[in-house]
């Protein structure tokens, strides 16, 4: 049984119940351009509205014992698993996924929902030294209501590692899902928790523009904004959550590093490149963005990608042997064809690829970039191999940090100790010493630094710190004498 068909949703927006909208947006499958159906196209009186009504649901919800609370996310896991394939299916229309991609993307979904089981019974906080005869504690309470501003590329997983944890922590949610993969990023986790029996007006699913993103981060009953997207709209929604003194997570870009040793095996090597830097077509914050390769190795592992490259299949990702999909747009394979031709225009030599046709981008490998290249500090969100050599680790050090972004850097060797003393010269958040740059578990508290974030972290036990906020409460036999 499907739990997406579309005379659920289509036309619609999810406030608890499925509501028609006034406005709507084309659902397209973007490898082909077939329509999907409608999205339900919100407003910002909706977003007015959801965050009101959130936030009376989440005083009730909070008033639930933790069994209750896990109950509802024992039933999500479940509903999650028995429709993978239906998923599935959404994101590789929908968004572009291979189908290897989206698969793990529901399954790493999936143990997100599993972790949020225990949520509702963990530790809820800390006793602390006081005087005798007195209590005092330190106590993690729910934030209120969270908005959430989820991306296109990973659109479910993205969505739902916000979404789960605060309102496993006892907080209501209102998520503006980019409009693009409304389906997959949103409307499918208002159908999970619609049918794992979260109570009505808990969760809003409200797709939008920038006005319906706006309103959700200048809204006063929205107490916290956890966002994840670009540098340039975070820091607008950074400023605008500032108005309010609202709490704010901003997940943002990347330029990540992926430098190559000399002593590394050129096979491995070649393989992390092509992983790190293709998967999901390049449309990955985590991507290998500047792939630094050792001057004594350099010509050996380029070649290698090169071939690896030139095997590539692009086409529509519903066939199996495809291992390049579409860009989420054709405006953004453009962009990508501009990034290029700009780099090619400042020295890069291009060796294979380069050429846009329509929302597909050719696998694209760039070598011997320089630090002058626009391409060198620009993030591509593309299919795109940018090589650059270097002659020492001292060098590549220099290279790796070199730019505003600090979010994922990985190194391939066969000297741990080189790489853990080098690695600790990165100016990084997430660090993997022989593996490339792409790399979650939901377990790990996820973010960056510099302009890949404002030093907020996502995920395992970070979830804690970014859904709930601390109460100091005492508590003693009778009121004390005080001199006056």
């Amino acid at each position: 049984m499907s739990i997406l068909t579309k005379e659920i949703w289509d036309h619609k927006l999810f406030r608890g119940t499925w509501q028609s909208a006034h406005n709507g947006y084309q659902v397209v499958e973007v490898a082909t351009g077939e329509s999907l159906g409608q999205i339900g196209y919100a407003s910002a009186a909706d977003i007015a509205d959801a965050a009101q009504q959130a936030k009376l649901a989440q005083k009730q919800w909070w008033a639930l014992s933790y069994q209750e609370r896990q109950v509802v996310f024992e039933r999500a896991v479940q509903i999650l698993t028995e429709h993978q394939a239906e998923i599935i299916e959404w994101l590789v229309k929908e968004s572009g996924s291979l189908q290897l991609k989206a698969g793990f993307e529901v399954n790493i979904s999936i143990q997100v929902l599993k972790h949020c089981i225990g949520l509702p019974a963990a530790d809820q906080g800390t006793l602390l030294p006081t005087s005798q005869g007195k209590l005092s504690l330190a106590r993690r309470v729910p934030l209120g209501v969270v908005g959430v501003i989820s991306p296109f590329n990973f659109p479910l997983y993205l969505a739902l590692r916000a979404v789960a944890p605060a309102l496993a922590l006892g907080n209501a949610v209102v998520l503006k899902p980019d409009e693009r993969t409304a389906v997959c990023s949103g409307y499918a986790i208002a159908r999970i928790f619609e049918l794992a029996g979260l109570p009505q007006g808990l969760l809003h699913v409200l797709p939008g523009g920038a006005e319906v993103g706006e309103a959700l981060t200048l809204d006063k009953n929205i107490a916290s904004i956890q966002f994840t997207s670009s540098t340039h709209v975070g820091r607008i929604v950074g400023a605008n959550a500032a108005k309010t003194l609202k709490k704010v997570s901003l997940e943002l870009g990347g330029k990540n590093s992926l430098i190559i040793l000399d002593d590394a095996d050129i096979e491995l090597a070649a393989e992390n490149i092509a992983w790190g830097a293709f998967l999901h077509s390049g449309q990955i914050c985590m991507t290998s963005g500047k792939i630094l390769i050792q001057e004594k190795i350099y010509h050996q592992v380029k070649q290698r990608v090169i071939e690896k490259v030139k095997n590539f299949v692009v086409g529509n990702p519903l066939q199996s042997d495809v291992t390049i999909g579409p860009l989420i747009n054709a405006k953004q394979s453009q962009r990508v064809e501009q990034l290029v031709k700009d780099a090619i225009a400042h020295g890069a030599k291009l060796e294979v690829g380069g050429q846009a046709k329509g929302v597909f981008f050719e696998p694209t490998v760039l070598a011997d970039v320089k630090q002058d290249n626009p391409i060198f500090t620009e993030e591509i969100f593309g299919p795109v191999a940018v090589l650059i050599p270097f002659s020492t680790d001292e060098q590549a050090i220099k290279l790796a940090n070199e730019g505003d972004y600090g979010l994922s850097a990985g190194i391939i060797t066969a000297n741990v100790g080189r790489a853990m003393q080098l690695g600790q010269q990165l100016n990084v958040g997430l660090l993997h010493i022989n593996d490339q740059t792409v790399n979650d578990e939901t377990v790990n508290p996820f973010g960056g630094f510099g302009a890949s974030g404002n030093g907020t972290r996502i995920g395992g036990p970070a979830n804690a710190d970014e859904f709930t906020q601390w109460q100091w409460m005492t508590i003693q036999a009778q009121a004390p004498h005080y001199p006056f």
